[in-house]
């Protein structure tokens, strides 16, 4: 039985803000009735959501699975307003991370275990709307407890957990030299998870402030600009044998060519960056090395539990580097698609 427990601060039946992305390039801050629960839902109060990758993307119009008018927003940090029984024991007034992968758990995909990639998956403010507003009502399977942990902590979870997806798919171990491109908040989280498993990280970036960033709060063994010989100065680092790992987090259709030239024989090149269009591969430079492609989408449940599990080890204080509240988001978002902003992750409070 579905019993709903009521936090008494919630009015359910009052008018909430939230911010929808009309079209490309235009939001707008609009009125509505706040949701109510059905069952098997929680209702959630959304204390902070971070800006994606994802989110700029639909904004300039070159998002792809993307459909206007869209509420965006899946990095979130939340409080329980309502619930009902749950396995997890979750309560009225806990913090919680919200997973924002809702999948049919029947598919191909659902039945071995790659929730990930469900054939009818549906991610939170990108195939549906997600928590740029004051209330959100979610699957209650997709929340995790998060009592211990800070809203910006909370809200930092989900592009962590992107990184702790790609690095299981590689089954990275203690030892490697690896190779991330893209010093934006996936790869910077691929590099410090991965230095956490032991691996030695060269960093790849176009950028030298988001390098430098790299070397000196997440600690990266060595950093490249992708402007000066990278393949030669990857070659001189390993003593000749190139990455055993690559990851592209970039995203960038001239990255995702030209990865499989900074991997070893015998390596792995993950793609976790996403290109609308088609990628062209030399294929004997890639058999000769007997490459194993891969794709990286979305997190797990695993992912996400190790993420909480050592994100005491990661620099979340540096690595937020703008916050606004709810109401000023519309009037800064343009900042946060200029690199010399400075911006790394940008959140939004409310």
């Amino acid at each position: 039985m579905d019993v709903t427990v009521t936090i008494k601060k919630n009015n359910k039946h009052k008018h909430m803000k939230y911010i929808v992305c009309q079209e490309p390039g235009k939001f707008l801050l609009k009125e509505k009735r706040a949701p109510e629960r059905k069952a098997n839902e929680a209702l959630l109060k959304i204390k902070k959501v971070g800006i994606c990758g994802t989110d700029l993307h639909a904004y300039a119009g070159n998002q792809a699975f993307f459909t206007y008018p869209r509420i965006l927003g899946h990095e979130l940090a939340s409080e329980v307003l309502e619930i009902g029984d749950n396995p997890q024991g979750i309560k009225p007034g806990d913090k919680v991370v919200v997973m924002p992968y809702i999948s049919c758990g029947e598919c191909v995909a659902c039945r071995s275990g790659k929730t990930n990639c469900c054939t009818n998956i549906k991610v939170l403010g990108v195939h549906t709307d997600g928590g740029m507003q004051e209330q959100i009502t979610v699957p209650t399977d997709i929340l995790l407890p998060a009592n211990h942990l800070s809203d910006e902590q909370m809200a930092i979870v989900e592009p962590l957990a992107i990184g702790a997806h790609a690095i299981r798919r590689v089954n990275l171990v203690k030892g490697e030299t690896i190779v991330v491109i893209g010093c934006g908040p996936i790869g910077i989280g691929i590099m410090k998870l991965a230095q956490i498993a032991g691996a030695k990280v060269i960093a790849l970036d176009v950028n030298d402030e988001r390098l430098d960033y790299a070397k000196t709060k997440i600690g990266v063994d060595f950093v490249i600009n992708v402007a000066h010989d990278p393949v030669d100065k990857i070659r001189e680092i390993t003593h000749g044998d190139m990455a055993t790992a690559v990851f592209d987090a970039s995203g960038h259709k001239g990255a995702l060519e030209v990865g499989p030239s900074y991997m070893s024989h015998g390596g792995r090149f993950v793609l976790v960056g996403l290109s609308k269009g088609e990628l062209v591969y030399s294929h004997p430079a890639i058999h000769a090395k007997e490459m194993t492609l891969m794709c990286s989408r979305n997190a797990t449940t695993e992912d996400f539990n190790h993420v909480i599990s050592v994100l005491d080890q990661f620099p979340t204080e540096s690595f937020v580097t703008h916050t606004v509240p709810f109401t000023d988001m519309i009037a800064n978002f343009d900042s946060w698609l200029k690199p010399e902003t400075g911006v790394i992750k940008a959140t939004v409070s409310f």
